[in-house]
């Protein structure tokens, strides 16, 4: 997958490597001067200083917020594993254990960069583990002593080695590319709110406007009933004069449902029937192409339809499903209502290709296309930047389960047996019931 530029911080990286240098020099000087044991001291130092020195001047020649691309991440990476390798080849290769160490910079890789630097970093460890299993100098031991282990031993620890850093990387990068793709998806999500916000800004400003505006518009007003009473019946002028006060005090009305919304437009239709509700929403996406029926019944005589207030986290969850379902059915979206004293519950049917079979348990994840045909982010790829280009994605899909799921509902998604896709949405009754009436602007899915 191509990851953004800058991912990884080279002030991260050098301190870990700082962490790598003090546990080399520490084993270093306790095998060499605590144990006595013989090995090549001068070269492992030398390998040791070179570390210290390319971080020295890497700190020096780069800011700390510097961050690192894929490719020089790679390379600082790279060169963590073959000083890695020179040390165990003059230590005892794999038979010393801290042939351990390699998982490090393969499992920071994998948490990091793309899949194809990873594998090119547990490549390299791979061959590195390989050569030091057959050409190195023997393990520092007690002099005049020999440590010789079975070759079938030897091949056990590099058969370990081995796959602890296939597994622990593949398990490092798969939680580190779902936590990537959950966070754009959050991020997608906050970002299409922050939108409403904003809209819901301009409501509050259009109602200052109003009040601004309700002045100047009074005065023409007046002005144009002067300039009635003053012209004779048979000017030109008069119908301009009339047509003048009748649009000032058109102006006027409007201003004043502008300023008053809860009176003079909203009224009861800020809390209605949870049907009447769905038909306002799936309203904009009938066509001829594709009916959509609202079906409404009760499973209980003793309950009466839910009220709802017209809060935007159903006016655009409901919504996306619904569009969702009116974009792929051939002909037809059926959306039923159901409720009794304890739940309720909306289901949206479509008679179209329905979910494809591989995906019908990661429905609701961000970026997972929804529908066979339509091409989705594989599980390597990151998304695009801007809302507009995902479409296709399952975003839409995430979006509104996110959405659903903060008015207290639960999402769930599957394939009619009859052919088709199915959503549906659960709440509790107390959940509906209990909600909060929302401001002016949200009634409008504006907030």
């Amino acid at each position: 997958m191509n990851m953004p530029r800058g991912r990884v911080r080279l002030r991260t990286l050098n301190n870990l490597r700082w962490l790598a240098i003090a546990g080399q020099s520490a084993a270093l000087f306790i095998v060499y001067f605590g144990f006595g044991y013989p090995f090549p001291f001068l070269p492992c130092a030398g390998a040791i200083a070179m570390s210290m020195l390319l971080n020295v001047v890497l700190l020096l020649r780069y800011p700390s917020s510097h961050r690192l691309t894929n490719r020089d991440a790679t390379i600082y990476l790279a060169y963590d594993v073959v000083q890695l390798a020179f040390l165990l080849y003059l230590t005892g290769g794999i038979e010393n254990p801290f042939a351990l160490m390699f998982l490090a910079p393969v499992v920071i890789a994998a948490s990091t960069l793309n899949l194809g630097n990873t594998l090119i970093l547990a490549g390299l460890a791979f061959v590195s583990i390989s050569a030091i299993a057959i050409v190195h100098l023997p393990l520092p031991w007690s002099p005049g002593e020999a440590l010789v282990l079975p070759q079938l031993y030897r091949a056990g620890i590099w058969s370990s080695l081995v796959i602890g850093i296939g597994f622990t990387s593949i398990y490092a990068w798969r939680i580190a590319s779902e936590s990537a793709r959950m966070s754009a998806g959050l991020a997608a999500t906050q970002l299409a709110l922050a939108r409403q916000h904003r809209l819901s800004a301009l409501g509050a400003l259009a109602t200052a406007a109003a009040h601004e505006l309700g002045t100047p518009l009074g005065t023409i007003a007046v002005v144009s009933r002067e300039l009635e009473r003053s012209l004779p019946e048979n000017s030109s002028e008069l119908e301009d004069a009339r047509l003048l006060r009748e649009q000032a005090e058109r102006c006027r009305a409007i201003l004043t449902r502008l300023a008053r919304p809860e009176e003079a437009m909203l009224g009861a239709a800020l809390r209605l029937p949870f049907g009447a509700l769905l038909e306002d929403i799936a309203a904009p996406y009938q066509g001829e192409d594709v009916e959509i029926l609202v079906e409404i019944a009760a499973d209980s005589d003793r309950s009466q339809e839910p009220q709802v207030w017209r809060v935007p986290e159903l006016l655009h969850g409901l919504g996306n499903i619904i569009e969702n379902a009116a974009d792929f059915a051939r002909s037809q979206v059926r959306i039923h209502l159901r409720w009794d004293i304890n739940v309720l519950r909306v289901s949206v049917e479509d008679d179209g290709p329905g979910f494809s079979p591989e995906i019908v348990e990661r429905i609701g994840e961000p970026y997972t296309t929804s529908r066979p045909g339509h091409y989705a982010l594989g599980e390597t790829e990151m998304p695009p930047s801007g809302l507009a280009e995902h479409e296709g994605m399952g975003l839409g899909f995430f979006i509104a389960k996110t959405l659903i799921e903060q008015t207290g509902g639960v999402v769930t998604a599957g394939n009619r047996g009859s052919g088709g896709a199915r959503v549906s949405a659960v709440w509790p009754r107390g959940a509906i019931d209990a909600a909060e009436p929302p401001s002016a602007a949200s009634a409008y899915g504006l907030g």
